[in-house]
């Protein structure tokens, strides 16, 4: 196994009049752990690219697996986690962070990483889990399931933003900005994205009145109206300070039933639109 470590790489000069972007950092190349500033013309960039990917594919980490999360910041229904493990070079045309792309092209470019992936899971952690032990450990424990269940066992683990996982002895590189930057992150943010999507509008159905079609269970004004005038249903998030001040039971009353947490994979999204 390879234990030589790259230097950062170089790229294109910003242009003088161009200001230099706050509140975005990555794992620098070459580091074990930790959080440096972008370079610069890592920002410039219109696409993500494989640099961290082959960061750790030249310390001999031949399966290196991207996670990322989706509905952290909702009021109803799971927090989802996806890991994926992309074919080294491979990557489908047009893909972004999930949130800069259109709802159509998230389902192509979804279906093309579910094909070409050399594995991929999703994870959904539920509100009622969430309710019990809070949003930033249900979403370490989507994180840490999403990367359990995949069909190859990952070598390291690319994470999106403050998604380390204290409880796993693999190589982790936490990425500011990282499904923006990396490609393996970026594919796991759209087939998370898609994933939860499409639960959302199944879960529309079940519990009209609320929008979830359409704003995906964040607090859109319709959802909140749906609060308001109906109150809580069992995919609502009690804990959540907006559901709190709803009223309790509503007209959809509670239920107990509701799973814990599931998970789905090759072996069988943060805003709404």
């Amino acid at each position: 196994m390879s234990t030589a470590r790259s230097s950062p790489p170089t790229g294109p000069a910003r242009p003088a009049s161009q200001g230099r972007r706050r509140g975005s950092s990555f794992a620098a190349p070459g580091a074990r752990s930790g959080r440096a500033t972008a370079a610069s013309w890592h920002h410039l960039r219109g696409t993500p690219d494989f640099t961290e990917e082959l960061v750790l594919q030249r310390r001999g980490h031949r399966f290196v697996a991207g996670v990322d999360e989706v509905g952290r910041g909702c009021l109803a229904g799971p927090v989802v986690a996806a890991a994926v493990i992309l074919p080294a070079g491979w990557m489908p045309e047009g893909l972004r962070d999930s949130k800069l792309l259109r709802p159509e092209d998230r389902e192509r470019l979804a279906a093309e990483v579910r094909a070409h992936a050399l594995a991929w899971s999703v994870a959904f952690v539920e509100p009622a889990v969430i309710d019990r032990i809070n949003i930033l450990q249900a979403t370490l424990l989507a994180a840490a399931t999403a990367a359990g269940r995949l069909s190859i066992r990952p070598d390291a683990l690319l994470l999106d933003g403050s998604l380390a996982l204290q409880d796993l002895s693999i190589e982790q590189r936490v990425v500011v900005d990282g499904d923006r930057l990396c490609v393996s992150v970026a594919a796991a943010s759209v087939v998370a994205k898609v994933a939860r999507d499409r639960l959302m509008v199944e879960l529309d159905r079940q519990y009209p009145g609320y929008g979830l079609a359409s704003n995906k269970g964040y607090a859109a004004p319709e959802h909140r109206a749906g609060l308001a005038a109906l109150g809580l249903t069992a995919i609502h998030r009690r804990s959540f300070a907006s559901c709190a001040d709803a009223e309790q039971l509503g007209i959809w009353g509670s239920s107990d039933e509701t799973p814990a947490e599931v998970a789905e994979g090759d072996a069988g999204d943060d805003d709404p639109g």
